[in-house]
């Protein structure tokens, strides 16, 4: 059975819980990463990237964020390497945000938020597909980018420009021919863990990897995001901001970085 769910109060991730049992479980995301306690672990290879900009499908407002969404019916765009054993192919990608430029990433360094978190998810592909993969604890591996505030970002504006033609939830529109290989910052060096989805059904599938680098994007840009609205047209608008989970508990769990 489906139970909805949101980031207000009254059915925000504090009450996450009472439908979703795994919120409480071992490896839940996000964390609070703290580098002086990560370990590099020289048996971690460099990420291998490679997107097809061809296999850009559409992008939607689902009422908890907006996601862009690829084709992943072949091999043309996937990531190997890093802290992950075979090919991951990717599906899409979304973003969590604040209600200012104080706060709205889900992972924290040192206790430290940024404005905005980017996930860009993909699926093992020794699984049948997607939703195959989804529960499976080494179903997902998924990218974290932080966005800091600073110069505009032109790269993501190609993302921003689209967002009037889905203000609302449930709004899409076709978005060919885009490369999120362009959202990655220059050095692609990370953290990983093992952890979860960070929303319902919150599932504990995630190999994530945290890249340590954050990508530019300006004041105004942010503002962008919160003009989108969790609400459908028609309904009292609402718009979106706070999007994010708050970090959980990290139970033993180790921090790995490919770094030192």
């Amino acid at each position: 059975m489906s139970h909805s769910w949101d980031y207000s109060t009254q059915g925000g991730p504090d009450k996450w819980a009472e439908h979703f049992p795994i919120a409480n479980g071992a490896r839940q995301s996000p964390i609070n990463i703290i580098p002086s306690q990560a370990q590099f672990d020289s048996s971690l290879k460099p990420l291998k990237i490679q997107y097809d900009p061809s296999r850009s499908k559409d992008i939607l407002n689902n009422g908890h964020t907006f996601q862009v969404t690829f084709l992943d019916d072949n091999d043309s765009t996937i990531l190997t390497g890093g802290p992950i054993t075979g090919t991951y192919r990717l599906k899409q990608f979304h973003c969590h945000w604040g209600g200012s430029d104080n706060n709205g990433s889900e992972h924290t360094v040192d206790g430290v938020k940024y404005p905005c978190e980017l996930h860009l998810v993909h699926w093992n592909t020794k699984y049948a597909n997607f939703n195959e993969a989804l529960n499976k604890s080494d179903g997902l591996a998924v990218i974290g980018v932080f966005l800091k505030i600073g110069s505009a970002n032109p790269r993501l504006q190609k993302v921003l420009d689209v967002f009037g033609a889905i203000k609302a939830k449930g709004q899409q529109t076709t978005f060919p021919n885009f490369d999120p290989k362009n959202l990655l910052p220059a050095s692609l060096n990370f953290w990983t863990y093992e952890g979860s989805l960070t929303t319902p059904p919150l599932y504990e599938s995630v190999t994530w990897i945290v890249l340590k680098d954050p990508i530019s994007v300006s004041s105004t840009q942010m503002q962008q995001f919160r003009k989108l609205l969790f609400t459908s047209a028609g309904e009292t608008p609402l718009c979106m901001c706070n999007n994010y989970r708050p970090p959980q508990p990290i139970k033993g769990r180790k921090v790995r970085a490919n770094f030192k």
